[in-house]
């Protein structure tokens, strides 16, 4: 098991202490989650705020931090002989418990009798947890009642990425660097969608890595979360490939790129794909600290506007437009989230509180509303910056028949882009003290350099 220096888990919890004075703290880890019956689960994967403070990633485990008595104990079972015989020979729980600074591990059971009813707890995702919590406190399952000043520490925490955490990112991105290049060589005319899919999970398997979230590959990249991968791909087509994986100590990477089936681009697939692929560079561009990332955004939406109105889709003044929410029709997602040891890093714990803050409150805009990080960009910040323009004939529809925007949408000439799906680009940026770092080696993006990648080259 791949775990941090000692010091690493032991400052991290000094910190945390620090940040509340006194009290009790528990965070519990994950079980194993069965398919279909007990004993064959789904891929175990630990509580990201488990492995940021304890950094253990077993199944079973809880961990109390007691401020004012200066405890901390691990509360889990030691493998026996009946595990080894199906698993073999593993490392002692309490030896992995010394490893990451902690001196006591005690059986699940004694967790009830260490515990006071004033402890405090972070937002609980899974029932187990839920039903584990509801039982030791003991309260309704209505009646849990997380603690915001403990959500809000560890949020201020685990925004801050560490040099080593930023190298397994580092190593994340570049992996799935690895997965984009397989799934564009992969992507021919009369292959399915599937066929590339493989070469992304051949590649990511080659380096011990999982994927930090379902593969998203369609030739339908006007659907945002497309996880269907049996189509037929045929040139002319676009494929948008949105994938990413996690190391061994679970960090993720977040990259998308679009690409043509055929291998080249057609001169109107270019237009939209020179207008995302501006956007993501002049939004990187601005990333700085001190810089709220909803003004990036809405700027983006700005160069959007400006290059469909020059294509002629949309008409009127930008700035009218921008106000409206018209790039909304067409980007109707955020512009990026924080990534992290969770992919929408630290979701868990509830976006408003890690991507919002007193006195910014969350648009009702479509698009806008949609933004998962909205705040002050922070040095140690690591974001997405992901970009799109999609055609979404559904939408489309709806909006043009409840006369919305037909001020500023030329409705008759979008219905031949009703076949043209969508495209998205997505980098990992880090926000440093004097501006920012793309993450990882460089993923084709140009134009030239995709339809290099589609040749056989770069």
């Amino acid at each position: 098991m791949k775990l941090f220096s000692t010091e690493t888990y032991i400052n991290r919890r000094n910190a945390l202490k620090n940040a509340l004075g006194s009290g009790q703290i528990l965070i519990l880890g994950n079980n194993e989650s069965p398919m279909n019956y007990t004993d064959n689960t789904y891929r175990f994967r630990q509580d990201s705020n488990f492995l940021y403070f304890f950094g253990i990633s077993l199944p079973g485990l809880a961990a109390l931090i007691d401020i004012d008595k200066n405890e901390e104990i691990i509360f889990g079972h030691e493998y026996t002989i009946d595990d080894i015989i199906w698993i073999g020979r593993q490392e002692p729980l309490h030896v992995l418990a010394n490893k990451v600074g902690v001196a006591t591990v005690l059986e699940p059971e004694k967790l009830a009798t260490k515990i006071s009813p004033a402890v405090m707890y972070l937002p609980p995702y899974r029932h187990d947890n839920k039903i584990l919590l509801s039982n030791l406190l003991p309260i309704s399952l209505d009646q849990l009642a997380p603690s915001e000043s403990l959500t809000k520490a560890v949020i201020n925490l685990r925004m801050h990425k560490a040099p080593e955490e930023i190298a397994e990112m580092e190593k994340a991105v570049n992996i799935t660097r690895e997965m984009h290049l397989a799934a564009m060589r992969a992507t021919k005319g009369g292959k399915y969608e599937y066929e590339a899919v493989a070469k992304i999970l051949e590649t990511m398997h080659r380096h011990h890595a999982e994927l930090s979230y379902p593969v998203i590959f369609s030739v339908n990249g006007q659907t945002l979360h497309n996880h269907y991968h049996g189509n037929r791909m045929e040139a002319g087509q676009l494929a948008l490939n949105d994938s990413g994986c996690e190391t061994d100590m679970c960090y993720a990477g977040d990259i998308t790129r679009t690409f043509p089936v055929s291998g080249k681009f057609s001169e109107t697939q270019k237009e939209i794909y020179t207008a995302v692929l501006d956007m993501l560079e002049s939004s990187t561009a601005l990333l700085k600290p001190g810089l709220m990332y909803r003004d990036v955004h809405i700027n983006a939406n700005r160069i959007l506007l400006g290059h469909l109105k020059n294509i002629g889709l949309v008409h009127g003044d930008t700035e009218e437009m921008l106000a409206a929410g018209v790039g909304g029709l067409f980007m109707p997602h955020g512009l990026g989230h924080n990534i992290g040891l969770d992919v929408h890093d630290m979701e868990d714990l509830g976006e408003n509180l890690v991507g919002y803050r007193e006195g910014l409150a969350r648009s009702t805009q479509l698009g806008l509303r949609s933004l998962r990080m909205a705040r002050e960009l922070e040095t140690g910040n690591v974001i997405t910056v992901e970009p799109g323009c999609y055609f979404i004939p559904e939408l489309i529809e709806k909006y043009k028949a409840e006369g919305i925007f037909k001020e500023y949408v030329n409705y008759a000439q979008l219905e031949a882009y009703y076949d043209f799906g969508g495209v998205r680009i997505e980098d990992n940026v880090l926000i440093t003290d004097t501006g920012h770092r793309v993450l990882g080696e460089r993923i084709a993006k140009t134009i030239a350099e995709v339809e290099a990648v589609m040749a056989g080259g770069f």
